[in-house]
């Protein structure tokens, strides 16, 4: 551990608009919100994906640009994103046409695509699914606090 209580090549920092303190790498710049756990590595595993996602009213923040107030049961989404998924595996549509149109998420605005992304940026069960998929494959239905996702690894 370095002198900050951080293990060597990481900085504490405090997020300007939340107030949270976040973790930086400072050989890549990359940051994450879990305290690291092992020192920083000049090269840092990143991913690029998709993902459509759809809220639910037990969502985190239950809207979206689609929506001001969602009100569907978490069945209700989960059967929604089947659906989707269906219509992706089929070729009847495109993930980037159905993501476009239906993801809560404002990643919308780009067909769902998220950048590219590290370990510890976003929920874990997110983060574990992507890493998880090889470039090109598409997720079962991933739940987090945000709602339920299909992911599509695209890097």
């Amino acid at each position: 551990m370095s002198d900050g209580g951080v293990p060597a090549g990481w900085e504490e920092h405090t997020s300007r608009s939340t107030g949270r303190k976040y973790y930086l790498n400072i050989y890549t710049k990359e940051s994450q919100w879990e305290i690291p756990q092992t020192p920083a590595t000049k090269e840092m595993a990143t991913v690029q994906a998709s993902h459509l996602l759809v809220k639910h009213c037990e969502s985190r923040r239950p809207s979206s640009w689609r929506q001001d107030n969602i009100t569907k049961t978490k069945e209700e989404a989960l059967r929604e994103l089947i659906s989707y998924r269906d219509q992706i595996v089929s070729g009847e549509k495109t993930f980037e046409e159905l993501a476009s149109q239906y993801s809560d998420c404002s990643s919308a605005k780009r067909g769902g695509d998220l950048g590219p992304f590290g370990r510890g940026q976003m929920q874990k069960p997110f983060e574990d699914a992507t890493f998880a998929l090889k470039v090109g494959e598409l997720s079962e239905p991933v739940w987090t606090d945000s709602g339920v996702h299909i992911i599509m690894r695209t890097k």
